[in-house]
């Protein structure tokens, strides 16, 4: 019992520094390894201009369709929402080690005969998410772009 004891103040205490010290320090200009931001948009978020929608020259439906599947199929992801109508899909992201969970909104829209995808990740606890919203953005789109390359 004690050993486990030990290990969830361990598992506290790195959680602490993780989600409060660190985008303190940032913050002060200690050191700056992320920005101190817990929500990332494409094309809206100035700390990560590579962070772009992505534009194919795809049918709004079957672009859609392809998102559903990849968010359904990236590691720790979990789908709650999906609305074909209007192009949008709400997902859960964990983090690997300590599980925090962040919300993850799709967004898939017809624009000029060609169908643009945004994406918004943000956290539910901290001040600072150490680049994992960026992370969920990243991996999503990458994954798409695959999937998309696969199928057109």
């Amino acid at each position: 019992m004690g050993r486990l004891l030990r290990l969830l103040a361990f598992g506290g205490a790195v959680a602490l520094v993780a989600l409060y010290v660190l985008p303190f320090l940032s913050r002060v200009g200690v050191f700056s390894l992320w920005p101190v931001i817990n929500r990332v948009e494409t094309g809206a978020t100035p700390e990560y201009p590579a962070l772009q929608p992505l534009t194919v020259a795809l049918p709004a439906g079957r672009v859609f369709n392809v998102a559903l599947a990849v968010a359904r199929t990236l590691p720790r992801w979990t789908v709650v929402k999906a609305d074909p109508a209007t192009g949008l899909i709400e997902a859960e992201a964990r983090t690997r080690l300590w599980r925090f969970v962040d919300d993850v909104t799709i967004r898939v829209a017809a624009k000029a005969g060609r169908t643009t995808v945004s994406v918004i990740s943000a956290s539910r606890v901290g001040r600072g998410d150490l680049g994992q919203n960026a992370r969920n953005i990243r991996a999503f789109l990458g994954a798409l772009r695959r999937a998309l390359g696969e199928t057109a």
